[in-house]
Protein backbone atom coordinates (compact mmCIF):
# COMPACT_ATOMS: atom_id res chain seq x y z
CA UNK A 1 0.00 0.00 0.00
CA UNK A 2 1.26 3.44 -0.96
CA UNK A 3 -1.25 5.44 1.10
CA UNK A 4 -1.22 4.89 4.85
CA UNK A 5 -3.98 6.05 7.18
CA UNK A 6 -3.90 6.00 10.98
CA UNK A 7 -6.24 7.59 13.51
CA UNK A 8 -5.12 8.62 16.98
CA UNK A 9 -6.85 10.86 19.53
CA UNK A 10 -9.30 12.30 17.02
CA UNK A 11 -6.69 13.07 14.36
CA UNK A 12 -6.46 11.06 11.13
CA UNK A 13 -3.10 11.08 9.40
CA UNK A 14 -2.98 10.16 5.71
CA UNK A 15 0.50 9.72 4.23
CA UNK A 16 1.24 9.23 0.52
CA UNK A 17 4.49 7.28 0.59
CA UNK A 18 5.91 6.49 -2.84
CA UNK A 19 9.49 7.70 -2.49
CA UNK A 20 10.98 6.31 -5.71
CA UNK A 21 8.39 8.28 -7.72
CA UNK A 22 8.50 11.37 -5.45
CA UNK A 23 4.99 10.48 -4.22
CA UNK A 24 3.59 11.02 -7.73
CA UNK A 25 -0.10 10.32 -8.27
CA UNK A 26 -1.05 7.52 -10.63
CA UNK A 27 -4.46 5.84 -10.86
CA UNK A 28 -3.53 3.29 -8.19
CA UNK A 29 -2.39 5.95 -5.70
CA UNK A 30 -5.51 8.02 -6.37
CA UNK A 31 -7.70 4.99 -5.66
CA UNK A 32 -5.81 4.29 -2.43
CA UNK A 33 -6.29 7.92 -1.41
CA UNK A 34 -10.00 7.62 -2.18
CA UNK A 35 -10.16 4.48 -0.02
CA UNK A 36 -8.46 6.27 2.88
CA UNK A 37 -10.87 9.20 2.62
CA UNK A 38 -13.86 6.83 2.48
CA UNK A 39 -12.54 5.01 5.55
CA UNK A 40 -12.50 8.13 7.73
CA UNK A 41 -15.35 10.25 6.36
CA UNK A 42 -18.05 8.80 8.58
CA UNK A 43 -15.96 7.96 11.62
CA UNK A 44 -17.27 9.73 14.70
CA UNK A 45 -13.86 9.60 16.36
CA UNK A 46 -12.16 11.70 13.67
CA UNK A 47 -12.19 15.47 14.14
CA UNK A 48 -9.29 16.57 11.91
CA UNK A 49 -7.32 14.99 9.06
CA UNK A 50 -3.69 15.67 8.19
CA UNK A 51 -2.51 14.85 4.65
CA UNK A 52 1.19 14.71 3.84
CA UNK A 53 3.79 13.05 1.68
CA UNK A 54 6.30 10.52 2.90
CA UNK A 55 9.97 11.43 3.18
CA UNK A 56 11.53 14.89 3.39
CA UNK A 57 11.83 15.90 -0.27
CA UNK A 58 8.25 15.95 -1.58
CA UNK A 59 4.67 16.48 -0.55
CA UNK A 60 3.53 15.20 -3.95
CA UNK A 61 5.63 15.91 -7.05
CA UNK A 62 2.54 15.78 -9.30
CA UNK A 63 0.57 13.34 -11.38
CA UNK A 64 2.55 10.44 -12.79
CA UNK A 65 3.79 11.64 -16.20
CA UNK A 66 4.90 8.14 -17.18
CA UNK A 67 1.28 7.00 -16.85
CA UNK A 68 -0.12 10.05 -18.68
CA UNK A 69 2.32 10.26 -21.60
CA UNK A 70 0.44 7.98 -23.99
CA UNK A 71 -3.17 8.71 -23.04
CA UNK A 72 -5.62 9.58 -25.79
CA UNK A 73 -8.15 12.44 -25.32
CA UNK A 74 -10.83 10.21 -23.80
CA UNK A 75 -8.38 8.53 -21.45
CA UNK A 76 -6.94 11.92 -20.49
CA UNK A 77 -10.39 13.22 -19.64
CA UNK A 78 -11.15 10.12 -17.57
CA UNK A 79 -7.88 10.45 -15.66
CA UNK A 80 -8.67 14.10 -14.93
CA UNK A 81 -12.14 13.20 -13.68
CA UNK A 82 -10.64 10.55 -11.41
CA UNK A 83 -8.30 13.08 -9.82
CA UNK A 84 -11.13 15.60 -9.48
CA UNK A 85 -13.38 13.01 -7.86
CA UNK A 86 -10.76 12.03 -5.29
CA UNK A 87 -9.78 15.60 -4.46
CA UNK A 88 -13.45 16.60 -4.16
CA UNK A 89 -13.86 13.76 -1.65
CA UNK A 90 -10.97 15.29 0.31
CA UNK A 91 -12.49 18.79 0.21
CA UNK A 92 -15.93 17.49 1.20
CA UNK A 93 -14.82 15.65 4.33
CA UNK A 94 -17.08 16.82 7.17
CA UNK A 95 -14.13 17.93 9.33
CA UNK A 96 -11.12 20.17 8.63
CA UNK A 97 -8.17 18.92 6.58
CA UNK A 98 -4.60 20.19 6.88
CA UNK A 99 -2.03 19.75 4.11
CA UNK A 100 1.46 19.43 5.60
CA UNK A 101 3.91 20.35 2.85
CA UNK A 102 7.55 19.57 3.50
CA UNK A 103 8.96 19.86 -0.03
CA UNK A 104 7.77 19.97 -3.62
CA UNK A 105 4.03 20.40 -4.22
CA UNK A 106 3.80 20.56 -7.99
CA UNK A 107 0.95 19.96 -10.43
CA UNK A 108 -1.35 17.38 -8.87
CA UNK A 109 0.48 17.84 -5.58
CA UNK A 110 -0.37 21.53 -5.48
CA UNK A 111 -3.94 20.64 -6.46
CA UNK A 112 -4.17 18.17 -3.58
CA UNK A 113 -3.00 20.89 -1.20
CA UNK A 114 -5.65 23.20 -2.65
CA UNK A 115 -8.33 20.61 -1.88
CA UNK A 116 -7.45 20.81 1.82
CA UNK A 117 -8.86 23.47 4.14
CA UNK A 118 -5.53 24.70 5.53
CA UNK A 119 -1.96 24.48 4.22
CA UNK A 120 1.14 24.55 6.43
CA UNK A 121 4.51 24.51 4.67
CA UNK A 122 8.14 24.05 5.51
CA UNK A 123 10.42 26.90 4.52
CA UNK A 124 11.92 24.47 2.01
CA UNK A 125 8.59 23.80 0.26
CA UNK A 126 8.15 24.71 -3.40
CA UNK A 127 4.89 25.16 -5.29
CA UNK A 128 3.88 25.27 -8.92
CA UNK A 129 1.52 24.25 -11.69
CA UNK A 130 3.97 23.24 -14.45
CA UNK A 131 1.44 21.61 -16.76
CA UNK A 132 1.56 24.08 -19.65
CA UNK A 133 5.24 23.22 -20.06
CA UNK A 134 4.08 19.66 -20.79
CA UNK A 135 1.41 20.64 -23.28
CA UNK A 136 -1.54 20.23 -20.90
CA UNK A 137 -3.37 22.24 -18.22
CA UNK A 138 -4.04 21.43 -14.56
CA UNK A 139 -6.65 18.68 -14.59
CA UNK A 140 -7.37 17.79 -10.96
CA UNK A 141 -9.29 20.97 -10.07
CA UNK A 142 -6.35 23.35 -10.14
CA UNK A 143 -7.80 26.04 -12.40
CA UNK A 144 -10.98 26.76 -10.39
CA UNK A 145 -9.53 26.10 -6.93
CA UNK A 146 -6.38 28.16 -7.40
CA UNK A 147 -8.31 31.10 -8.85
CA UNK A 148 -10.75 31.01 -5.94
CA UNK A 149 -7.98 30.86 -3.36
CA UNK A 150 -5.46 33.42 -4.62
CA UNK A 151 -7.47 35.33 -7.23
CA UNK A 152 -7.59 34.90 -11.01
CA UNK A 153 -4.61 37.15 -11.74
CA UNK A 154 -2.20 35.33 -9.46
CA UNK A 155 -3.58 31.96 -10.61
CA UNK A 156 -3.04 32.88 -14.26
CA UNK A 157 0.49 34.08 -13.53
CA UNK A 158 1.36 30.81 -11.81
CA UNK A 159 -0.33 28.55 -14.38
CA UNK A 160 0.63 30.43 -17.58
CA UNK A 161 4.30 30.75 -16.59
CA UNK A 162 4.65 27.27 -15.05
CA UNK A 163 6.80 29.12 -12.50
CA UNK A 164 7.88 27.37 -9.31
CA UNK A 165 7.62 29.57 -6.22
CA UNK A 166 9.03 29.39 -2.73
CA UNK A 167 7.14 28.86 0.50
CA UNK A 168 7.61 32.54 1.33
CA UNK A 169 6.12 33.57 -2.02
CA UNK A 170 3.24 31.12 -1.52
CA UNK A 171 2.53 32.70 1.86
CA UNK A 172 2.62 36.16 0.32
CA UNK A 173 -0.10 35.36 -2.23
CA UNK A 174 -2.26 33.36 0.16
CA UNK A 175 -1.50 29.93 -1.26
CA UNK A 176 -0.47 28.71 2.20
CA UNK A 177 -1.56 29.85 5.64
CA UNK A 178 1.66 29.23 7.60
CA UNK A 179 5.36 28.66 6.92
CA UNK A 180 7.65 27.19 9.58
CA UNK A 181 11.19 25.87 9.82
CA UNK A 182 11.49 22.33 8.42
CA UNK A 183 12.21 20.82 11.82
CA UNK A 184 9.07 22.46 13.27
CA UNK A 185 6.65 21.41 10.53
CA UNK A 186 5.14 18.28 12.06
CA UNK A 187 4.91 19.90 15.49
CA UNK A 188 3.15 22.97 14.07
CA UNK A 189 0.67 20.84 12.13
CA UNK A 190 -0.09 18.66 15.12
CA UNK A 191 -0.50 21.69 17.39
CA UNK A 192 -3.10 23.15 15.03
CA UNK A 193 -4.85 19.79 14.60
CA UNK A 194 -5.04 19.30 18.37
CA UNK A 195 -6.42 22.82 18.85
CA UNK A 196 -9.19 22.10 16.34
CA UNK A 197 -9.87 18.65 17.80
CA UNK A 198 -10.66 20.11 21.24
CA UNK A 199 -13.45 22.33 19.88
CA UNK A 200 -17.10 21.42 19.29
CA UNK A 201 -17.10 18.92 16.38
CA UNK A 202 -20.60 19.99 15.42
CA UNK A 203 -19.71 23.69 15.40
CA UNK A 204 -16.49 23.15 13.42
CA UNK A 205 -18.39 21.04 10.88
CA UNK A 206 -21.06 23.73 10.49
CA UNK A 207 -18.43 26.48 10.25
CA UNK A 208 -16.77 24.63 7.36
CA UNK A 209 -20.12 24.36 5.57
CA UNK A 210 -20.90 28.04 6.15
CA UNK A 211 -17.54 29.19 4.78
CA UNK A 212 -17.44 26.88 1.77
CA UNK A 213 -21.04 27.33 0.70
CA UNK A 214 -21.01 31.02 1.57
CA UNK A 215 -18.31 31.60 -1.03
CA UNK A 216 -20.53 30.22 -3.79
CA UNK A 217 -23.08 33.02 -3.78
CA UNK A 218 -23.44 36.70 -2.90
CA UNK A 219 -22.55 38.19 0.48
CA UNK A 220 -26.25 38.47 1.31
CA UNK A 221 -26.80 34.80 0.45
CA UNK A 222 -23.82 33.87 2.58
CA UNK A 223 -25.21 35.76 5.55
CA UNK A 224 -28.62 34.13 5.19
CA UNK A 225 -26.93 30.75 5.13
CA UNK A 226 -24.87 31.66 8.19
CA UNK A 227 -27.95 32.75 10.14
CA UNK A 228 -29.70 29.46 9.43
CA UNK A 229 -26.68 27.38 10.41
CA UNK A 230 -26.12 29.54 13.50
CA UNK A 231 -29.65 28.67 14.58
CA UNK A 232 -29.10 24.97 13.95
CA UNK A 233 -26.21 25.02 16.42
CA UNK A 234 -28.70 25.59 19.22
CA UNK A 235 -30.26 22.20 18.49
CA UNK A 236 -26.99 20.48 19.38
CA UNK A 237 -26.14 19.32 22.92
CA UNK A 238 -22.65 20.70 22.28
CA UNK A 239 -24.02 24.27 22.46
CA UNK A 240 -25.39 23.59 25.93
CA UNK A 241 -22.16 21.93 27.02
CA UNK A 242 -20.00 24.78 25.72
CA UNK A 243 -22.05 27.67 27.08
CA UNK A 244 -22.70 26.02 30.44
CA UNK A 245 -18.97 25.43 30.91
CA UNK A 246 -18.27 29.06 30.00
CA UNK A 247 -20.83 30.39 32.48
CA UNK A 248 -19.54 28.08 35.20
CA UNK A 249 -15.94 29.17 34.45
CA UNK A 250 -14.66 25.66 33.83
CA UNK A 251 -12.84 23.98 30.97
CA UNK A 252 -15.14 22.50 28.36
CA UNK A 253 -14.72 19.00 27.03
CA UNK A 254 -16.56 17.97 23.85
Amino acid sequence: MTVECVVERGIAKIVIDRPKALNALNAEVLQELQNAVTEIQNRKDVRVAIIQGGGEKCFVAGADIAEMANLDPLEGSEFGRLGQKVFSAVSELPFPTIAVIQGFALGGGCELALACDIRIASGKARFGQPEVGLGIIPGFGGTPRLARLIGPGQAKKLIFSAEMISAAQALGIGLVEQVVAPEQLNEAAMKLAQAIATKSPNAVHFAKIAINQGLEGSLEEGMRLEAGIFGLCFASPEQKVGMTAFLEKRTVEF
